[in-house]
Order: C-alpha cells, then sequence, then structure tokens
C-alpha cells in the first residue's frame, strides 16, 4: 500500500529547475533510499515534502489524500518528521524538555508526567533513553535518538533522515539501523537519504535516483547493485574501488613529537600526539567528529597555536597543502569568483603580481588551466564559487592546494558532503599525489574511505591516538572499537 505519493512535483530557483516534474511512490511501512549528486535536488525534494519550500506545480497524497503542506508545522499535523543531520536540541534542557519544546503549551506542565510518556515512548521503540538527563551530557548516538523520539512524541508516521549515520561509529551506525528497520515493522514509513551506498544496499527497500532534478530510476534494492545506482546519479560508470600501488616511502617529510594543542575555548583537543610521515605516505586518521581532528588539523597547517610538543618539516612550510574541514568558512570565500579563490594563496607572488598590481591575464590563465584539469563544472573563470555545486567548490579547493604539487598535504574531511563522483575525483587527485611522492594526512569520520585510501591508519579518541594500525591488516570492528574507546591499542 502506497503511503506518500508525488505526481509532478516541480520547483524553480529564478531560472534554475532544482526539481522536474517529480513523481515517485513509497510504500506504506517501508524504508526508501533517495539517492543523487550534489544538486540533484534531493534537499529541495525534501524541504518541499517537509513544508520548508512550498511546489510551483504538482500535488502531494498521503494515504491516497491529497494534502497542501504549507509549513513546518503542516507538516508535522500531517505526521511528517524531519531528522537533520545537525541536530536541532538545546544541550542545557534535559531530553524531555527537548522532545516537548514547542509542543507543549499548557502553562501547569507536568514534568514528571511528560518524563514518564517520553519513558514509555522510549522503551517501546527501545531506543534506551533517558527522560531526566541532560542533553549535552550525551553522546552523539544518544542525541540522535533523541531527535528520533522527537518526532515520534508528534506522531509522525513519515521519517526523513538526512545523513543520519555522518557522526557515527560503525557499531554505532549498525545499531541506528536496527532501530529503523523495528520502525518500519511498526508502520513508520522512512525516507532515508545518504551518500553510503553501502548503507543503502544494507538497509532499504527501494531506492529512487535522481539526476539534474529528474527521476532516473526507482529499483527494488535486490535488483540493483552499488555500480549502477553509482551510474545512476552521475550518469557514467564511476570506480568504487581505489587501485593504490604499494607504499614506496621515501625521507621523513614531517616528525611531530608529544604534541598538545587547546581549543579556542582554552580547553586541551589535542594530547600526546607523536608519529612521524614519510614521503609516499597516507596516513589516515579515523575517529568520531569532535575528538580533537580539527585542532590538530589546524596545528599541523600553521593556523593553531601549539601548547606543548614539536611540530618538525623537512621543507619549506610554505609548501603545504591543505584542505580545511569547512570549504564555506575556511576553504572559499563565497563573494569571490573562481580565479580569485585560486590565487588566494599566491596573489603576492609572481607572475600573479607585479609592482603590487594583479595580473588579470595570469590569474585568468591559471584559472582556465584549473577549470579543465580539475573538471570543475561552470561556465566560465568569474562565475562566483557560491553558485556551484559543493563537489564543484570542492574541486576548485583541490585545484588551488594541489597545482603546485606540495610536500606535505592535510586533507580534513575532503570529502564531506560529496556525492559518490565527487569523491572519486578527490581520493584520485590525492592518490595521484601520493604516487608522486607527496606525504599526505587524511583525516576523515568516514571509516571505509580511511581505511580505503590510508597506508597507515591512526585512530583518535579524546585527542589521543588510541591506536595505530597497518592499513592492510586493520579490520573495521577493531577500528571502530578504537573509535568509540571501547578498545585501547597503543
Amino acid at each position: 500500500m502506497t503511503y506518500l505519493r508525488l505526481e509532478g512535483i516541480t520547483k524553480s530557483f529564478k531560472s534554475f529547475i532544482a526539481n522536474d516534474n517529480i513523481s515517485l511512490e513509497i510504500a506504506s511501512g517501508s524504508i526508501h533510499a533517495i539517492l543523487g549528486e550534489n544538486g540533484a535536488g534531493k534537499t529541495t525534494l525534501m524541504n518541499i515534502i517537509s513544508g520548508l519550500y512550498q511546489a510551483d506545480s504538482g500535488q502531494i497524497y498521503l494515504d491516497d489524500k491529497s494534502v497542501n503542506i504549507t509549513s513546518t508545522n503542516s507538516a508535522i499535523q500531517l505526521g511528517i518528521g524531519t531528522i537533520y543531520q545537525h541536530f536541532m536540541l538545546v544541550p542545557q534542557l534535559s531530553v524531555t524538555e527537548n522532545i516537548i519544546l514547542g509542543v507543549e503549551r499548557n502553562w501547569r506542565l507536568n514534568l514528571k508526567h511528560k518524563q514518564r510518556k517520553v519513558a514509555d515512548l522510549s522503551q517501546y521503540y527501545g531506543l534506551g533513553v533517558n527522560p531526566i538527563t541532560k542533553v549535552g551530557d550525551l553522546p552523539v548516538e544518544t542525541q540522535q535518538r533523541v531527535e528520533i523520539l522527537k518526532v515520534l512524541y508528534r506522531r509522525a508516521k513519515l521519517l526523513i533522515l538526512d545523513e543520519p549515520t555522518a557522526v557515527l561509529t560503525p557499531l554505532e551506525t549498525k545499531s541506528l539501523m536496527q532501530i529503523l528497520r523495528q520502525l518500519a515493522v511498526d508502520g513508520k514509513t522512512i525516507i532515508f537519504i545518504s551518500h553510503k551506498l553501502e548503507e543503502v544496499m544494507n538497509l532499504c527497500d527501494r531506492v529512487t535516483v535522481l539526476r539534474q532534478g529528474k527521476v532516473v530510476a526507482n529499483r527494488n534494492i535486490q535488483e540493483t547493485t552499488s555500480d549502477e545506482l553509482s551510474a545512476l546519479m552521475v550518469g557514467r560508470e564511476v570506480c568504487l574501488q581505489l587501485n593504490k600501488s604499494p607504499v614506496q616511502p621515501g625521507k621523513v617529510v614531517l616528525s611531530v613529537e608529544n604534541l598538545q594543542v587547546v581549543d579556542d575555548r582554552g580547553v586541551t583537543a589535542v594530547q600526546n600526539i607523536s608519529f612521524e610521515l614519510q614521503e609516499g605516505e597516507i596516513l589516515g586518521i579515523a575517529g568520531v567528529d569532535g575528538n580533537g581532528q580539527r585542532e590538530l588539523a589546524d596545528a599541523l597547517a600553521g593556523l593553531q597555536k601549539v601548547k606543548k610538543g614539536k611540530i618538525k618539516f623537512s621543507h619549506n612550510t610554505s609548501n603545504i597543502g591543505y584542505i580545511p574541514e569547512d570549504r564555506h568558512k575556511t576553504g572559499l570565500i563565497l563573494q569571490y569568483d573562481i580565479a580569485q579563490n585560486l590565487i588566494l594563496k599566491a596573489f603576492k607572488k609572481l607572475p600573479y603580481s607585479h609592482n603590487f598590481l594583479l595580473q588579470t591575464k595570469a590569474i585568468k590563465n591559471r584559472a582556465t588551466f584549473a577549470i579543465e584539469e580539475f573538471d570543475i563544472r561552470a561556465t566560465g573563470c568569474d562565475v562566483k564559487v557560491s553558485q556551484l555545486s559543493g563537489g564543484n567548490q570542492q574541486k576548485v579547493v583541490l585545484a588551488r592546494e594541489l597545482t603546485d604539487e606540495p610536500v606535505l598535504i592535510v586533507a580534513m574531511q575532503p570529502t564531506r558532503g560529496l556525492d559518490v563522483g565527487a569523491t572519486e575525483t578527490v581520493q584520485q587527485r590525492l592518490l595521484a599525489a601520493r604516487k608522486r611522492g607527496a606525504a599526505i594526512i587524511y583525516i576523515s569520520t568516514e571509516l571505509q574511505e580511511v581505511m580505503a585510501i590510508s597506508d597507515r591508519i591512526a585512530v583518535m579518541y579524546q585527542g589521543e591516538f588510541v591506536g595505530l594500525l597497518d592499513a592492510n591488516t586493520a579490520t573495521i570492528e577493531e577500528v571502530g572499537l578504537l573509535m568509540g574507546g571501547r578498545l585501547t591499542n597503543k
């Protein structure tokens, strides 16, 4: 039986058509994946279903009844709940207070009664959440369960999950999948948005693929493969396996001794870290977000002050490529065009500057080369990077950081939020740099990526390296336990 049906959903932003006559059906009690490249229209479509946007044309049906979703509140009233990648929780409030926030408007609030209600709901769905605990004291996995409880408390029948495993360890991801399967058995209908094809294949019943705002395929999971889905997403075959040559390490490029770094609040974020990195080697750093990875990367790139310890480079420190975690905040100047962003680190040098004057021709030549070499999809080098998709924005960062062949590359979450096609581009570029002898630090919360691309794997937990493993012999289970602090392998 169909629970959600979309007919001819179209949404435009000026001349750009984000959703182009989209029609699809989602069965009641099923887990349905929505896949697509960055910019394919997934987010716009979900925003229409959840009431943030209204379609220009088309119709939405719930239980074969035509509905008009004019706001997020009307979506909630219709039983539609959205669980975002970045949690919408107030850390200072308890679990119960977060769940009832915005719902209970009675001045005579019986908080104990609400706590019992939340506890019963948590127990019924096997979520294991204490209703009186302050949310800020909960681990990430449990905070996500609070988000699920929020929509269940509002009696949601349709749950939309946007990249729900982005901040979870493998064990936590497995636990979430068990919860989602139980919700589906209980009759909830789930839309699952993810870039991780393995999760889609293991969890979902059916998948819809969007490309350039249109539906290009609907498949039962049993009738498709990861290779087919990735090709449907990007319109060409994508190599999901990394063909990596054996490591041939050379001279030591980077030496770190007993490093200690504090964050912006003065709290120790990195402590007691020591390692060496050689030419032609990729050291992958795995860990759940917030365990000191960003502070370590910033310190290595010279952007964060070192409190104790030493960082020694064998080459010129100006020849370091840094791919930052957040391309919007620290990787790009969004209001600048492509050409301007490509010379942010070199605008004072020849041939881009002479006698304090920018050399337009040289700047344009660099941009023209980069656009072709890195396959940046744009109509010209004068296009503002704010108008590019996430994948193309990341290609601009790559072009700037890799074109001058740095001897050391620090790549922090280089594929975050990217589709399989853009991810393939990023990884192949880094492997090419490794082949010519660059030393690379690859930091990511995507464990499969770290294990596939690395020669050695360091696992960070609470600011320390709790394990340093050979990538050829390490297992997902071992690394996953280290990520969660459940095992120590120093």
